[in-house]
């Protein structure tokens, strides 16, 4: 369980120095850096720990993870970065309130309670379906390795 906390933390906390690196030094927050570079970042940053958290379990096991168990421990990972990534939104939104979430579609239509939790949801949930997809690309690499070498 050290591997999953430790990566996964680590993922939460490449996003939190993202979001608050971008919002402290741009002003303008629809340049391209934040829309096209922001999705980018987080993916490759996910994709890029899970991995590393995969291969660190391998050298502490000191051979190569089934399929199943890479799997495992990837949506582990997912998961502490999603409910790490949803807390650091939480206390966002407590501490600078909602401007930060003014470019969210229909902010003008819907409650901010209701955005909230719809925001919340999908970085939860959004976090988790990537984690599930970037485990298992993963895992098959490792696990195709894993059969050519036998």
């Amino acid at each position: 369980m050290k591997i999953p906390l430790k990566y996964g933390l680590l993922t939460a906390l490449g996003l939190i120095i993202w979001v608050l690196a971008t919002h402290s030094l741009l002003t303008n927050q629809q340049s391209p850096l934040i829309t096209l570079g922001g999705p980018i970042f987080f993916n490759v940053l996910h994709f890029a720990m899970i991995y590393l958290g995969i291969r660190a379990l391998e050298r502490e096991k000191g051979e190569s993870l089934p399929f199943k168990e890479a799997v495992k421990t990837g949506i582990s990972i997912a998961f502490v970065y999603a409910v790490a990534a949803t807390l650091f939104f939480v206390c966002v939104v407590l501490a600078v309130g909602t401007k930060w979430m003014g470019g969210e579609p229909g902010a003008g239509t819907a409650p901010a309670r209701t955005l909230m939790l719809q925001a919340f949801a999908g970085i939860f949930i959004g976090t988790i379906i990537l984690g599930v997809i970037y485990s298992t690309v993963i895992a098959f690499f490792v696990a195709r390795r894993q059969s050519e070498l036998t």
